[in-house]
Protein backbone atom coordinates (compact mmCIF):
# COMPACT_ATOMS: atom_id res chain seq x y z
CA UNK A 1 0.00 0.00 0.00
CA UNK A 2 1.20 3.44 -0.68
CA UNK A 3 1.95 5.17 2.07
CA UNK A 4 2.63 9.39 1.91
CA UNK A 5 5.89 10.69 2.71
CA UNK A 6 6.42 12.49 5.83
CA UNK A 7 6.38 16.00 4.66
CA UNK A 8 3.31 15.33 2.41
CA UNK A 9 1.08 13.90 5.47
CA UNK A 10 -1.65 16.09 7.10
CA UNK A 11 -1.10 17.88 9.62
CA UNK A 12 -4.18 17.07 10.98
CA UNK A 13 -3.31 13.33 12.39
CA UNK A 14 -6.02 12.61 13.89
CA UNK A 15 -7.99 12.98 10.86
CA UNK A 16 -5.63 11.94 8.59
CA UNK A 17 -5.76 8.37 10.25
CA UNK A 18 -9.55 7.96 9.89
CA UNK A 19 -9.50 8.46 6.76
CA UNK A 20 -7.23 5.96 6.03
CA UNK A 21 -9.02 4.00 8.02
CA UNK A 22 -12.33 4.64 6.82
CA UNK A 23 -11.12 3.92 3.16
CA UNK A 24 -9.68 0.63 4.18
CA UNK A 25 -12.84 -0.37 5.28
CA UNK A 26 -15.10 0.99 2.45
CA UNK A 27 -16.61 3.67 4.93
CA UNK A 28 -16.40 7.67 4.36
CA UNK A 29 -15.19 8.97 7.57
CA UNK A 30 -17.80 10.75 10.06
CA UNK A 31 -16.51 14.76 10.31
CA UNK A 32 -14.98 15.72 13.30
CA UNK A 33 -17.26 17.75 15.52
CA UNK A 34 -15.82 21.10 16.36
CA UNK A 35 -15.98 22.42 19.98
CA UNK A 36 -18.23 25.22 19.67
CA UNK A 37 -16.77 29.13 20.91
CA UNK A 38 -18.28 30.22 24.31
CA UNK A 39 -20.94 32.80 23.82
CA UNK A 40 -20.23 36.97 24.53
CA UNK A 41 -21.28 38.00 27.83
CA UNK A 42 -24.00 40.29 27.84
CA UNK A 43 -22.45 43.36 29.60
CA UNK A 44 -23.47 46.84 29.57
CA UNK A 45 -25.54 47.39 26.01
CA UNK A 46 -25.27 44.06 24.78
CA UNK A 47 -27.59 41.54 23.48
CA UNK A 48 -27.65 37.89 21.95
CA UNK A 49 -27.68 39.29 19.09
CA UNK A 50 -24.06 41.11 19.36
CA UNK A 51 -22.73 37.46 21.08
CA UNK A 52 -23.91 35.75 17.48
CA UNK A 53 -22.38 38.46 15.81
CA UNK A 54 -18.65 37.91 17.68
CA UNK A 55 -19.00 34.36 16.90
CA UNK A 56 -21.68 32.60 18.62
CA UNK A 57 -24.79 30.54 17.94
CA UNK A 58 -27.39 32.78 16.19
CA UNK A 59 -30.55 33.08 18.30
CA UNK A 60 -28.06 32.70 21.79
CA UNK A 61 -28.66 28.85 21.17
CA UNK A 62 -25.59 26.69 21.85
CA UNK A 63 -25.29 23.71 19.22
CA UNK A 64 -24.36 20.40 20.24
CA UNK A 65 -22.86 19.29 17.54
CA UNK A 66 -21.35 20.94 13.74
CA UNK A 67 -20.22 20.29 10.51
CA UNK A 68 -17.69 22.98 9.86
CA UNK A 69 -17.47 24.31 6.19
CA UNK A 70 -14.84 23.84 3.78
CA UNK A 71 -13.46 27.62 4.73
CA UNK A 72 -13.10 26.81 8.37
CA UNK A 73 -12.26 23.40 7.23
CA UNK A 74 -9.55 24.26 5.05
CA UNK A 75 -8.34 27.42 7.90
CA UNK A 76 -7.94 24.97 10.37
CA UNK A 77 -5.48 22.72 9.12
CA UNK A 78 -3.47 25.61 7.68
CA UNK A 79 -1.23 26.10 10.78
CA UNK A 80 0.55 29.98 10.66
CA UNK A 81 3.74 30.52 9.16
CA UNK A 82 3.80 27.09 7.18
CA UNK A 83 3.08 27.08 3.41
CA UNK A 84 0.24 25.23 2.52
CA UNK A 85 0.69 21.62 1.04
CA UNK A 86 -0.41 20.44 -2.74
CA UNK A 87 -3.16 18.33 -0.49
CA UNK A 88 -4.27 21.24 1.21
CA UNK A 89 -4.37 23.28 -1.99
CA UNK A 90 -5.98 20.74 -3.90
CA UNK A 91 -8.71 19.91 -0.80
CA UNK A 92 -9.50 24.00 -0.90
CA UNK A 93 -9.91 23.70 -4.36
CA UNK A 94 -12.39 21.06 -4.21
CA UNK A 95 -14.29 22.88 -1.65
CA UNK A 96 -15.13 26.16 -3.46
CA UNK A 97 -16.28 23.77 -6.31
CA UNK A 98 -18.39 21.78 -3.55
CA UNK A 99 -20.00 24.72 -2.44
CA UNK A 100 -20.31 25.92 -6.06
CA UNK A 101 -22.14 22.97 -6.84
CA UNK A 102 -23.93 22.96 -3.51
CA UNK A 103 -25.48 26.82 -4.30
CA UNK A 104 -26.72 25.65 -8.15
CA UNK A 105 -28.52 22.97 -6.91
CA UNK A 106 -30.13 24.73 -4.37
CA UNK A 107 -31.26 27.37 -6.43
CA UNK A 108 -32.19 24.41 -8.75
CA UNK A 109 -34.59 23.10 -6.44
CA UNK A 110 -35.48 26.22 -4.50
CA UNK A 111 -34.09 25.74 -1.15
CA UNK A 112 -32.32 28.98 -1.89
CA UNK A 113 -30.43 31.79 -3.66
CA UNK A 114 -27.06 30.84 -5.13
CA UNK A 115 -24.06 32.04 -3.19
CA UNK A 116 -26.74 32.26 0.03
CA UNK A 117 -25.84 29.65 2.52
CA UNK A 118 -28.29 27.30 4.39
CA UNK A 119 -29.38 28.89 7.89
CA UNK A 120 -29.81 26.72 11.03
CA UNK A 121 -33.26 24.55 10.96
CA UNK A 122 -34.87 23.40 13.61
CA UNK A 123 -35.98 19.68 13.11
CA UNK A 124 -39.51 18.71 13.63
CA UNK A 125 -40.27 18.67 17.33
CA UNK A 126 -37.22 19.94 18.83
CA UNK A 127 -36.81 22.50 21.26
CA UNK A 128 -36.59 25.93 19.40
CA UNK A 129 -32.39 26.32 20.64
CA UNK A 130 -31.99 22.53 19.16
CA UNK A 131 -30.51 23.54 16.02
CA UNK A 132 -27.69 22.29 13.73
CA UNK A 133 -25.92 23.23 10.53
CA UNK A 134 -26.51 21.67 7.57
CA UNK A 135 -24.09 21.08 5.12
CA UNK A 136 -25.50 22.52 1.52
CA UNK A 137 -24.52 19.32 -0.71
CA UNK A 138 -25.43 16.52 1.73
CA UNK A 139 -28.40 18.46 2.45
CA UNK A 140 -29.18 18.05 -1.56
CA UNK A 141 -27.98 14.44 -1.64
CA UNK A 142 -30.46 13.55 1.68
CA UNK A 143 -33.39 15.30 -0.30
CA UNK A 144 -32.48 13.43 -3.94
CA UNK A 145 -32.10 10.17 -2.06
CA UNK A 146 -35.12 10.41 -0.19
CA UNK A 147 -37.65 12.46 -2.40
CA UNK A 148 -36.38 11.68 -5.57
CA UNK A 149 -36.61 14.38 -8.47
CA UNK A 150 -38.54 17.80 -7.59
CA UNK A 151 -40.42 19.35 -10.18
CA UNK A 152 -39.98 22.51 -10.60
CA UNK A 153 -42.92 24.94 -9.14
CA UNK A 154 -45.11 26.63 -11.86
CA UNK A 155 -46.02 30.21 -11.72
CA UNK A 156 -45.05 30.68 -7.82
CA UNK A 157 -47.23 27.93 -6.92
CA UNK A 158 -46.48 25.56 -4.05
CA UNK A 159 -45.89 22.09 -5.22
CA UNK A 160 -48.42 19.30 -4.71
CA UNK A 161 -49.02 17.63 -1.76
CA UNK A 162 -46.98 20.78 0.66
CA UNK A 163 -46.31 23.71 0.96
CA UNK A 164 -43.95 26.85 0.39
CA UNK A 165 -41.96 25.55 3.35
CA UNK A 166 -41.75 22.20 2.01
CA UNK A 167 -38.74 22.16 1.03
CA UNK A 168 -37.13 23.15 4.19
CA UNK A 169 -39.61 20.82 6.29
CA UNK A 170 -37.71 18.07 3.63
CA UNK A 171 -34.45 19.11 4.76
CA UNK A 172 -35.81 18.58 8.00
CA UNK A 173 -36.34 14.51 7.56
CA UNK A 174 -34.30 11.56 8.14
CA UNK A 175 -30.12 12.18 7.24
CA UNK A 176 -27.68 9.61 6.00
CA UNK A 177 -25.71 8.46 8.76
CA UNK A 178 -22.59 8.70 6.57
CA UNK A 179 -22.82 12.18 5.08
CA UNK A 180 -20.44 12.15 1.61
CA UNK A 181 -16.96 14.15 2.77
CA UNK A 182 -15.96 16.33 0.09
CA UNK A 183 -12.29 16.71 1.60
CA UNK A 184 -11.52 12.69 1.27
CA UNK A 185 -8.89 11.94 -0.80
CA UNK A 186 -9.64 9.91 -4.05
CA UNK A 187 -7.02 6.77 -5.47
CA UNK A 188 -5.63 8.66 -7.73
CA UNK A 189 -5.01 11.98 -5.52
CA UNK A 190 -3.23 9.64 -3.06
CA UNK A 191 -0.88 8.35 -5.92
CA UNK A 192 -0.21 12.00 -7.10
CA UNK A 193 0.60 13.51 -3.45
CA UNK A 194 3.13 10.00 -2.92
CA UNK A 195 4.36 10.65 -6.13
CA UNK A 196 5.12 14.59 -6.80
CA UNK A 197 8.01 16.22 -8.72
CA UNK A 198 10.27 15.65 -5.97
CA UNK A 199 10.39 11.58 -6.05
CA UNK A 200 12.52 11.16 -9.31
CA UNK A 201 12.92 7.44 -9.93
CA UNK A 202 16.34 5.26 -9.39
CA UNK A 203 18.50 4.96 -12.58
CA UNK A 204 18.85 1.49 -13.19
CA UNK A 205 22.30 0.55 -13.09
CA UNK A 206 24.19 -2.26 -15.02
CA UNK A 207 25.97 -4.66 -13.57
CA UNK A 208 29.56 -5.91 -14.87
CA UNK A 209 27.78 -9.06 -16.56
CA UNK A 210 25.26 -6.75 -18.52
CA UNK A 211 28.45 -5.13 -19.45
CA UNK A 212 30.23 -8.20 -20.73
CA UNK A 213 27.48 -9.74 -22.62
CA UNK A 214 26.51 -6.46 -24.47
CA UNK A 215 30.99 -6.93 -25.48
CA UNK A 216 30.21 -10.23 -26.33
CA UNK A 217 27.37 -9.72 -28.74
CA UNK A 218 29.13 -6.69 -30.23
CA UNK A 219 31.71 -8.85 -30.74
CA UNK A 220 30.39 -11.62 -32.34
CA UNK A 221 28.22 -9.38 -35.11
CA UNK A 222 31.68 -7.82 -36.13
CA UNK A 223 33.11 -11.11 -36.17
CA UNK A 224 30.34 -12.69 -38.47
CA UNK A 225 30.40 -9.58 -40.58
CA UNK A 226 34.09 -9.65 -41.48
CA UNK A 227 33.73 -13.43 -41.94
CA UNK A 228 30.67 -13.27 -44.35
CA UNK A 229 31.72 -9.79 -45.97
CA UNK A 230 35.65 -10.50 -46.50
CA UNK A 231 35.11 -12.19 -49.65
CA UNK A 232 33.19 -9.18 -51.37
CA UNK A 233 35.54 -6.44 -49.69
CA UNK A 234 38.75 -8.54 -50.95
CA UNK A 235 36.54 -8.51 -54.61
CA UNK A 236 36.05 -4.90 -54.34
CA UNK A 237 39.58 -3.94 -53.04
CA UNK A 238 41.00 -6.11 -55.89
CA UNK A 239 38.49 -4.47 -58.31
CA UNK A 240 39.82 -0.81 -57.63
CA UNK A 241 43.94 -2.36 -56.89
CA UNK A 242 46.07 -2.02 -60.43
CA UNK A 243 47.55 -5.51 -60.94
CA UNK A 244 51.02 -6.11 -60.30
CA UNK A 245 53.04 -5.13 -63.66
CA UNK A 246 56.76 -5.31 -64.29
CA UNK A 247 57.98 -1.81 -65.97
CA UNK A 248 60.23 -1.94 -69.04
CA UNK A 249 61.17 -4.24 -71.98
CA UNK A 250 62.68 -6.87 -69.09
CA UNK A 251 66.27 -8.63 -68.89
CA UNK A 252 68.07 -11.03 -70.76
CA UNK A 253 66.24 -13.56 -73.31
CA UNK A 254 63.67 -16.58 -73.47
CA UNK A 255 61.46 -18.29 -75.69
CA UNK A 256 58.12 -18.64 -75.29
CA UNK A 257 55.32 -20.53 -77.19
CA UNK A 258 52.20 -20.12 -78.50
CA UNK A 259 50.30 -23.36 -78.98
CA UNK A 260 47.61 -24.04 -81.32
CA UNK A 261 44.42 -23.20 -79.95
CA UNK A 262 45.76 -21.25 -77.41
CA UNK A 263 43.59 -17.82 -75.88
CA UNK A 264 44.20 -15.02 -74.64
CA UNK A 265 43.83 -16.52 -70.69
CA UNK A 266 46.14 -19.18 -71.88
CA UNK A 267 48.40 -16.89 -72.72
CA UNK A 268 48.64 -14.89 -69.92
CA UNK A 269 48.52 -17.81 -67.86
CA UNK A 270 51.81 -19.38 -69.65
CA UNK A 271 53.38 -15.31 -69.35
CA UNK A 272 53.06 -15.58 -65.67
CA UNK A 273 54.39 -19.02 -65.21
CA UNK A 274 57.64 -18.02 -66.67
CA UNK A 275 57.81 -14.95 -65.20
CA UNK A 276 58.01 -12.72 -68.53
CA UNK A 277 55.56 -10.98 -66.71
CA UNK A 278 54.33 -10.08 -63.52
CA UNK A 279 50.80 -11.02 -63.33
CA UNK A 280 48.48 -12.75 -64.93
CA UNK A 281 45.79 -9.93 -64.54
CA UNK A 282 48.34 -7.32 -65.88
CA UNK A 283 48.84 -9.02 -69.15
CA UNK A 284 44.45 -9.86 -69.19
CA UNK A 285 43.25 -6.56 -68.42
CA UNK A 286 45.83 -5.46 -70.70
CA UNK A 287 44.18 -7.80 -73.59
CA UNK A 288 40.53 -6.83 -72.59
CA UNK A 289 41.56 -2.85 -73.43
CA UNK A 290 42.32 -3.45 -77.33
CA UNK A 291 39.85 -2.56 -79.71
CA UNK A 292 40.46 -4.77 -82.24
CA UNK A 293 41.85 -7.56 -80.60
CA UNK A 294 45.20 -8.64 -81.53
CA UNK A 295 45.97 -11.89 -83.22
CA UNK A 296 48.41 -14.54 -81.96
CA UNK A 297 49.84 -17.43 -84.26
CA UNK A 298 51.38 -20.29 -83.14
CA UNK A 299 55.39 -20.59 -82.80
CA UNK A 300 58.46 -19.33 -80.85
CA UNK A 301 58.41 -15.81 -79.81
CA UNK A 302 61.71 -14.06 -78.61
CA UNK A 303 60.93 -12.51 -75.04
CA UNK A 304 62.50 -11.53 -72.62
CA UNK A 305 62.45 -12.06 -68.23
CA UNK A 306 60.43 -9.64 -66.15
CA UNK A 307 58.64 -7.37 -69.18
CA UNK A 308 55.78 -4.97 -68.53
CA UNK A 309 52.58 -6.47 -70.09
CA UNK A 310 52.70 -3.63 -72.94
CA UNK A 311 55.99 -4.49 -73.82
CA UNK A 312 55.31 -8.19 -73.71
CA UNK A 313 51.56 -7.88 -75.70
CA UNK A 314 54.13 -5.83 -77.99
CA UNK A 315 56.59 -8.67 -78.66
CA UNK A 316 53.94 -10.99 -79.35
CA UNK A 317 52.56 -9.26 -81.97
CA UNK A 318 55.61 -8.12 -83.94
CA UNK A 319 56.10 -10.53 -86.89
CA UNK A 320 59.93 -10.17 -86.27
CA UNK A 321 59.89 -11.63 -82.99
CA UNK A 322 58.29 -15.04 -84.15
CA UNK A 323 61.51 -17.63 -84.42
CA UNK A 324 61.12 -19.98 -86.96
CA UNK A 325 61.99 -23.82 -86.40
CA UNK A 326 61.90 -22.87 -82.82
CA UNK A 327 60.13 -24.87 -80.33
CA UNK A 328 60.52 -25.61 -76.51
CA UNK A 329 59.67 -28.64 -74.85
CA UNK A 330 58.96 -28.28 -70.68
CA UNK A 331 60.52 -30.16 -68.40
CA UNK A 332 57.89 -32.62 -67.39
CA UNK A 333 55.85 -32.55 -70.48
CA UNK A 334 54.97 -36.25 -71.80
CA UNK A 335 55.72 -37.49 -75.75
CA UNK A 336 51.92 -37.03 -76.56
CA UNK A 337 51.80 -33.28 -75.29
CA UNK A 338 55.52 -32.62 -77.00
CA UNK A 339 54.40 -33.41 -80.92
CA UNK A 340 52.13 -30.56 -81.02
CA UNK A 341 54.08 -27.89 -80.47
CA UNK A 342 56.89 -29.65 -82.27
CA UNK A 343 54.36 -29.46 -85.02
CA UNK A 344 53.63 -25.53 -84.10
CA UNK A 345 57.63 -24.97 -84.33
CA UNK A 346 58.92 -26.94 -87.25
CA UNK A 347 55.59 -26.40 -89.07
CA UNK A 348 56.52 -30.05 -89.65
CA UNK A 349 52.98 -31.94 -90.09
CA UNK A 350 51.45 -33.56 -86.28
CA UNK A 351 50.20 -36.66 -88.20
CA UNK A 352 54.04 -37.29 -89.21
CA UNK A 353 55.25 -36.74 -86.43
CA UNK A 354 52.77 -38.96 -84.68
CA UNK A 355 54.07 -41.45 -87.47
CA UNK A 356 57.52 -41.39 -86.89
CA UNK A 357 56.30 -41.40 -83.08
CA UNK A 358 54.95 -45.08 -83.28
CA UNK A 359 58.50 -46.24 -85.31
CA UNK A 360 60.48 -48.50 -83.23
CA UNK A 361 62.55 -47.28 -80.82
CA UNK A 362 65.50 -48.84 -81.12
CA UNK A 363 65.31 -47.16 -84.05
CA UNK A 364 66.46 -44.32 -82.49
CA UNK A 365 68.94 -46.06 -80.14
CA UNK A 366 66.81 -46.70 -77.07
CA UNK A 367 66.98 -49.87 -74.84
CA UNK A 368 65.44 -52.65 -75.95
CA UNK A 369 62.76 -52.17 -72.96
CA UNK A 370 61.37 -49.31 -74.16
CA UNK A 371 58.45 -49.98 -76.25
CA UNK A 372 57.92 -46.26 -77.32
CA UNK A 373 59.76 -42.57 -76.95
CA UNK A 374 58.39 -41.88 -73.82
CA UNK A 375 61.15 -40.25 -71.29
CA UNK A 376 63.76 -39.82 -74.63
CA UNK A 377 62.62 -36.76 -75.68
CA UNK A 378 64.96 -34.17 -73.74
CA UNK A 379 63.46 -30.90 -73.13
CA UNK A 380 64.60 -27.97 -74.25
CA UNK A 381 64.40 -24.90 -76.35
CA UNK A 382 65.39 -25.94 -79.91
CA UNK A 383 66.15 -24.26 -83.23
CA UNK A 384 66.12 -26.84 -86.05
CA UNK A 385 67.09 -26.42 -89.57
CA UNK A 386 64.54 -26.19 -92.18
CA UNK A 387 63.87 -29.18 -94.06
CA UNK A 388 63.72 -31.80 -91.73
CA UNK A 389 61.68 -34.32 -92.04
CA UNK A 390 59.32 -36.08 -88.69
CA UNK A 391 62.14 -38.50 -87.96
CA UNK A 392 65.02 -36.50 -88.19
CA UNK A 393 63.40 -33.97 -85.99
CA UNK A 394 62.83 -36.56 -83.34
CA UNK A 395 65.66 -38.21 -83.26
CA UNK A 396 67.46 -34.49 -82.69
CA UNK A 397 65.87 -34.76 -79.15
CA UNK A 398 66.03 -37.82 -78.68
CA UNK A 399 70.38 -37.53 -79.04
CA UNK A 400 69.98 -34.54 -76.77
CA UNK A 401 68.52 -36.78 -73.85
CA UNK A 402 71.60 -39.53 -74.71
CA UNK A 403 73.70 -36.15 -74.37
CA UNK A 404 72.39 -35.64 -70.82
CA UNK A 405 72.84 -39.12 -69.41
CA UNK A 406 76.35 -38.80 -70.51
CA UNK A 407 76.98 -35.71 -68.96
CA UNK A 408 75.48 -36.97 -65.94
CA UNK A 409 77.82 -40.38 -65.94
CA UNK A 410 75.07 -42.93 -66.33
CA UNK A 411 76.29 -45.78 -68.28
CA UNK A 412 74.57 -47.02 -71.65
CA UNK A 413 73.46 -50.36 -69.53
CA UNK A 414 71.73 -47.77 -67.06
CA UNK A 415 69.95 -45.34 -69.33
CA UNK A 416 66.43 -47.40 -69.10
CA UNK A 417 66.45 -47.67 -65.41
CA UNK A 418 67.66 -44.15 -64.97
CA UNK A 419 65.15 -42.25 -67.35
CA UNK A 420 62.03 -44.43 -65.27
CA UNK A 421 63.24 -43.49 -62.06
CA UNK A 422 64.01 -39.79 -63.20
CA UNK A 423 60.50 -39.36 -65.24
CA UNK A 424 59.04 -40.83 -61.88
CA UNK A 425 60.61 -38.23 -59.99
CA UNK A 426 60.10 -35.03 -62.09
CA UNK A 427 56.73 -35.31 -62.16
CA UNK A 428 56.11 -36.15 -58.49
CA UNK A 429 58.56 -33.33 -57.25
CA UNK A 430 58.23 -29.83 -57.04
CA UNK A 431 60.58 -27.31 -55.84
CA UNK A 432 64.38 -28.01 -56.83
CA UNK A 433 65.14 -29.01 -52.96
CA UNK A 434 62.35 -31.61 -52.93
CA UNK A 435 63.38 -33.81 -56.11
CA UNK A 436 66.32 -35.19 -54.07
CA UNK A 437 63.77 -35.89 -51.17
CA UNK A 438 61.53 -37.57 -53.68
CA UNK A 439 64.16 -39.91 -54.69
CA UNK A 440 65.14 -40.62 -51.58
CA UNK A 441 61.34 -42.18 -50.69
CA UNK A 442 61.12 -44.38 -53.65
CA UNK A 443 64.30 -45.32 -53.17
CA UNK A 444 63.66 -46.46 -50.13
CA UNK A 445 60.71 -47.74 -50.63
CA UNK A 446 62.41 -49.80 -53.03
CA UNK A 447 64.50 -51.60 -50.38
CA UNK A 448 62.52 -54.51 -48.71
CA UNK A 449 64.22 -54.02 -45.59
CA UNK A 450 62.53 -50.54 -45.40
CA UNK A 451 59.14 -51.35 -46.61
CA UNK A 452 58.33 -55.12 -47.34
CA UNK A 453 55.71 -54.54 -50.42
CA UNK A 454 57.76 -52.50 -52.47
CA UNK A 455 54.64 -51.15 -53.83
CA UNK A 456 55.98 -47.20 -54.48
CA UNK A 457 52.01 -46.08 -54.72
CA UNK A 458 52.25 -43.28 -56.63
CA UNK A 459 49.13 -41.24 -58.00
CA UNK A 460 51.31 -39.82 -60.95
CA UNK A 461 51.63 -43.19 -62.41
CA UNK A 462 48.43 -44.46 -62.14
CA UNK A 463 46.99 -41.37 -63.59
CA UNK A 464 49.36 -41.92 -66.63
CA UNK A 465 47.94 -45.02 -67.45
CA UNK A 466 44.24 -43.86 -67.41
CA UNK A 467 45.85 -41.46 -70.33
CA UNK A 468 45.90 -38.13 -67.87
CA UNK A 469 49.22 -36.83 -68.42
CA UNK A 470 48.14 -33.09 -66.44
CA UNK A 471 46.96 -34.40 -63.01
CA UNK A 472 48.59 -36.69 -60.71
CA UNK A 473 45.05 -37.22 -58.61
CA UNK A 474 43.30 -40.52 -58.57
CA UNK A 475 40.35 -42.58 -57.37
CA UNK A 476 40.03 -45.61 -55.41
CA UNK A 477 38.61 -47.37 -58.37
CA UNK A 478 41.49 -46.32 -60.53
CA UNK A 479 43.98 -47.23 -57.59
CA UNK A 480 42.46 -50.69 -57.51
CA UNK A 481 42.86 -51.40 -60.73
CA UNK A 482 45.14 -54.13 -61.69
CA UNK A 483 44.83 -53.81 -65.23
CA UNK A 484 46.90 -50.32 -65.41
CA UNK A 485 50.37 -51.77 -65.83
CA UNK A 486 51.34 -48.52 -64.92
CA UNK A 487 49.37 -48.61 -61.05
CA UNK A 488 52.38 -48.84 -58.55
CA UNK A 489 48.81 -49.05 -55.97
CA UNK A 490 48.97 -52.79 -57.21
CA UNK A 491 52.51 -53.63 -58.96
CA UNK A 492 55.61 -53.16 -57.18
CA UNK A 493 58.89 -52.13 -57.96
CA UNK A 494 59.27 -49.03 -60.64
CA UNK A 495 56.29 -48.69 -63.02
CA UNK A 496 56.57 -50.50 -66.87
CA UNK A 497 58.38 -47.08 -68.17
CA UNK A 498 58.76 -43.73 -67.93
CA UNK A 499 55.85 -41.76 -67.60
CA UNK A 500 57.43 -37.87 -68.99
CA UNK A 501 60.32 -36.73 -70.65
CA UNK A 502 62.88 -35.62 -67.63
CA UNK A 503 65.51 -32.85 -67.50
CA UNK A 504 68.73 -32.83 -66.14
CA UNK A 505 67.76 -31.66 -62.59
CA UNK A 506 65.37 -34.89 -62.15
CA UNK A 507 68.11 -37.23 -63.63
CA UNK A 508 70.86 -36.08 -61.28
CA UNK A 509 68.25 -36.15 -58.13
CA UNK A 510 67.91 -40.00 -59.51
CA UNK A 511 71.51 -40.88 -59.04
CA UNK A 512 71.92 -38.44 -56.15
CA UNK A 513 69.32 -38.77 -53.59
CA UNK A 514 68.89 -36.96 -50.28
CA UNK A 515 69.37 -39.26 -47.26
CA UNK A 516 66.56 -39.64 -44.69
CA UNK A 517 64.03 -42.07 -43.37
CA UNK A 518 61.45 -40.93 -45.48
CA UNK A 519 58.99 -43.49 -46.73
CA UNK A 520 55.86 -40.95 -47.38
CA UNK A 521 55.31 -37.64 -49.08
CA UNK A 522 52.21 -35.42 -50.16
CA UNK A 523 52.31 -32.36 -52.36
CA UNK A 524 49.90 -30.53 -50.54
CA UNK A 525 49.64 -27.33 -52.59
CA UNK A 526 49.53 -28.05 -56.32
CA UNK A 527 50.17 -24.60 -57.03
CA UNK A 528 53.61 -24.05 -54.87
CA UNK A 529 54.19 -27.06 -55.36
CA UNK A 530 55.11 -27.61 -51.78
CA UNK A 531 55.56 -31.22 -50.17
CA UNK A 532 55.29 -32.78 -46.68
CA UNK A 533 57.99 -35.46 -46.35
CA UNK A 534 56.74 -38.32 -42.90
CA UNK A 535 58.45 -41.37 -41.78
CA UNK A 536 55.60 -42.51 -40.39
CA UNK A 537 51.40 -43.49 -41.01
CA UNK A 538 50.25 -41.36 -38.41
CA UNK A 539 52.22 -38.29 -39.91
CA UNK A 540 51.74 -39.34 -43.54
CA UNK A 541 47.90 -39.03 -42.47
CA UNK A 542 48.24 -35.61 -40.75
CA UNK A 543 49.59 -34.53 -44.57
CA UNK A 544 47.06 -35.89 -46.27
CA UNK A 545 44.40 -34.55 -44.21
CA UNK A 546 46.16 -31.19 -44.92
CA UNK A 547 46.34 -32.02 -48.88
CA UNK A 548 42.73 -33.09 -48.70
CA UNK A 549 41.54 -30.00 -47.11
CA UNK A 550 43.16 -27.50 -49.82
CA UNK A 551 42.01 -29.61 -52.51
CA UNK A 552 38.29 -28.91 -50.79
CA UNK A 553 39.38 -25.04 -51.74
CA UNK A 554 40.73 -25.53 -55.48
CA UNK A 555 38.15 -28.11 -57.31
CA UNK A 556 39.68 -26.90 -60.17
CA UNK A 557 42.43 -29.79 -59.72
CA UNK A 558 39.57 -31.95 -59.55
Amino acid sequence: MTQLPPERRDPDSERAASDWHALLNGEAPKPPTRPARPAAPAGPGGSPADAAQAGGVPNGAAPTGGVPTAAAGAAASNEPGRPLTRRELREREQAAAASGSADAVSAADGFGTPGVPLTPIAAEGAAPDERRVVDPITASLAVRASTGPQPAPQNGQPLPGGSPSAPAERMTGPQPTQPTDPFVASRVDRRADAFDEYHEPKKKRRGPWGCLIGLLIVGALIAGAVFFLQGPIAALVAQFTPAEDYDGAGTGEVVFMIHDGDTGSSIAENLADQDIVASYDAFYDLLLEQSPEPEFHPGAYQMANQMSAQAALDALTDPANKLENTFVIPEGTATVDALPTIAEGTGVPLEELQAAAAESPQSYGLPAEATNLEGFLFPATYTLDPGLDAHAVLQTLVDRQFQALDEAGVAPADRWKTIVLAALVQREAGLRDDFYKVSRVFQNRLDPNQWPSGLLQSDATVAYGTGNTHLVTTTDEERADAGNPYNTYVHPGLPVGPISNPGDLAIDAALHPADGPWLFFVTWNLDTGETIFSATVEEHEAAVAKWLAWMDEHPEYG
